[in-house]
């Protein structure tokens, strides 16, 4: 099992901002790492405090299959000066052993993880672990 990182923004606190943000960047996690839901064993949002238009779980239910992954919405800690308007989100998943995971950050959030927002190779300590499992 893996954690796959990512994170987006929206301009502004709307329905149809944070639908087109969230339905973007599923996209792209589940393209860059050839994700489906079925091996998803949990994934988490958090927002900012300044987004509650809708939650980011309710909008990933109506991608196929993602009905039947295990989801929460949590908010983010504010600290002051931190990026606003972010969604993030954390997936556990079961991927192959030899899968280079791709962590996603787009829009303003990829300057909070710049050395992520490229695909990571499994540590050897990980391939190890897996091998056993």
């Amino acid at each position: 099992m893996q954690a796959i990182r990512g994170a987006t923004t929206v301009s502004e606190n709307t329905v149809e901002a944070m639908q087109e943000a969230v339905m973007e960047i599923l996209e792209e996690l589940e393209g860059r790492n050839q994700l489906h839901p079925t091996d998803m064993v949990s994934v988490t949002f958090s927002v900012t405090p300044d987004l509650d238009a809708i939650f980011p779980a309710a909008i990933a239910r109506h991608r196929t299959d993602w009905d039947k992954v295990p989801m929460i919405d949590v908010q983010q800690m504010y600290v002051q000066g931190s990026l606003e308007k972010c969604i993030r989100i954390l997936i556990h998943a079961y991927i192959k052993t030899n899968a280079t995971i791709s962590h996603v950050y787009l829009r303003h959030a990829a300057k909070l993880r710049p050395d992520w927002n490229l695909p990571q190779p499994l540590q050897a300590s990980q391939s190890t672990i897996e091998s056993k499992v």
